[in-house]
């Protein structure tokens, strides 16, 4: 078998298969230029293990990123003993939250470090003559592999409780919350079926592509907003997304250098926004709420662009004293950790949170006395509470992650390179289930409490990651 015919390396403990190139930091010791002395600490064998020209920075943005979604999930949801599950309770309550997503909607980080680490991952293909099939059917088992268990477990949830009578509704609701991760995942994999052909435009004309991906997103907003014309809108998922992914090529190619160029682009995002929400038709919150007429991320708008130019440049800013920290063997330990097993941690942390809800709600309704474990939303013991709230569901979803994890190692695939329409098609299936289930959960609703189950869009992704060739089916035979 020729290289060009391999998919790019992936070792079962890979921590994100962006750099297949890239020694795995919980390898053997003996992978580094020196073996470890064995009386090495756990993370001290991890720290020597890990190539010195890795930028850890990456990771530990990843792993903050990720931490901050999780938490952030968990406060602006809000549980009523009386009125249930509210998804943009904080939001919804208390406007003075909404400059916070500001700081709290993190979405832009992670095509930040996206756009670093696919750049880096598509040049090792290039180098080792990988196909385009090989190098995406890679990272849908990287990222489509994992989900599917999520899928299954919701469609038999929702299957049970429709046919024990619940409430259809009710239902739809908590299997459109617990899926709402699922709007991102969309976006990026859309945005992984494109980074090789960005990657060459950036290349040829640098800035200027994310200029034109900006004003194409802009044109979007407009006929979208102004026109009225909102299916137009939802072209942004791709445009905006694949225009700041390329601010990680920039990152990675040193065209971002220097704290001069990092205040200048956090200041065009900060003037930008400002622009954009104080003139125009723009809300505040950068997380979607219940008040506003317009969302700025359903479908996304061009100021989450200049939200990501903003954190970008601040973030960026923060690099070298960041890189200081992540020398420290333990800190270090802990980043690699959380990337391990992110994508559990952020398929099943709102499982966790509807679960536990739910429970405490059916409590709730049957002993009085226990109406206390759920203050109401925004009051005083409401927000005592939180620390509380947020730890029991630490607990719960790392239940989740301890059973669903190994869904996350996924094991080196050596087959040869598929036809390039299978991968594009599970991609495409993956997206479109996705999207839709993001928005509108599992079941359809006819109104008195009636509801079907609407399997056939959990069915999309299933069949494109099972159906496809990303799972290798036939592994346990060779």
């Amino acid at each position: 078998m020729t290289p060009s015919h391999r998919s790019p390396s992936s070792s079962p403990t890979n921590l994100y298969s962006d750099r297949p190139d890239a020694t795995h930091p919980s390898a053997s010791p003996a992978s580094a230029s020196e073996p470890a002395p064995a009386r090495l600490t756990r993370a001290e064998k991890i720290d020597a293990a890990t190539p010195a020209n890795r930028n850890r920075v990456v990771d530990l943005l990843r792993a903050l990123a990720i931490t901050v979604v999780v938490l952030g999930h968990w406060t602006i949801i809000a549980v009523d003993a009386d009125g249930g599950l509210q998804p943009h309770g904080v939001l919804d309550g208390a406007r003075w939250t909404h400059p916070l997503t500001w700081v709290f909607q993190v979405m832009p980080i992670f095509f930040l470090v996206g756009g670093y680490s696919n750049a880096l991952s598509w040049r090792s293909a290039r180098r080792k003559d990988t196909t385009y099939a090989s190098w995406l059917r890679a990272r849908l088992r990287r990222l489509g592999i994992p989900l599917v268990p999520v899928l299954i477990t919701w469609l038999v949830i929702c299957a049970v409780a429709l046919a024990a009578g619940a409430d259809a509704e009710t239902v739809r609701l908590a299997s459109q919350m617990a899926l709402i991760p699922t709007w991102f995942l969309a976006s990026y994999l859309l945005v992984i079926m494109v980074a090789p052909p960005l990657l060459v435009v950036w290349e040829r004309i640098g800035w200027w592509s994310v200029l034109i991906g900006i004003a194409l997103a802009s044109a979007v907003d407009f006929a979208s907003i102004a026109l009225h014309v909102p299916v137009v809108g939802f072209a942004n998922y791709l445009l905006v997304w694949a225009a700041f992914h390329q601010i990680g090529f920039a990152w990675l190619d040193g065209h971002l250098t220097g704290a001069g160029r990092r205040v200048l682009l956090a200041t065009i995002g900060a003037a930008g926004l400002a622009v954009l929400v104080g003139l125009g038709p723009y809300p505040v919150s950068m997380i979607t709420a219940g008040g506003d007429a317009i969302s700025n991320s359903n479908p996304t708008r061009v100021t989450m662009a200049f939200l990501g130019l903003l954190q970008a440049g601040l973030v960026l800013l923060l690099e070298k004293p960041l890189a200081q920290l992540m020398t420290r063997p333990r800190l270090w330990m802990a980043a690699v950790v959380v990337n391990m097993r992110i994508m559990s941690w952020f398929l099943w942390h709102l499982t966790a949170m509807v679960g536990t809800a739910h429970l405490l709600l059916a409590l709730a309704g049957r002993i009085s006395a226990l109406r206390v474990l759920l203050p109401e939303p925004l009051s005083g013991p409401w927000w005592a509470s939180r620390p509380l709230w947020c730890l029991t569901l630490i607990g719960v979803t790392l239940l989740f992650v301890a059973v669903m994890g190994r869904f996350e190692t996924v094991p080196a695939d050596e087959r040869p390179s598929p036809p390039v329409w299978q991968p594009i098609l599970a991609a495409v299936l993956t997206v479109a289930g996705l999207a839709v289930l993001a928005s509108v959960g599992m079941v359809t609703t006819t109104g008195h409490g009636l509801g079907a189950l609407a399997w056939w869009w959990a069915a999309l992704p299933i069949i494109g990651i099972a159906g496809c060739g990303i799972i290798d089916w036939g592994r346990g035979r060779r």
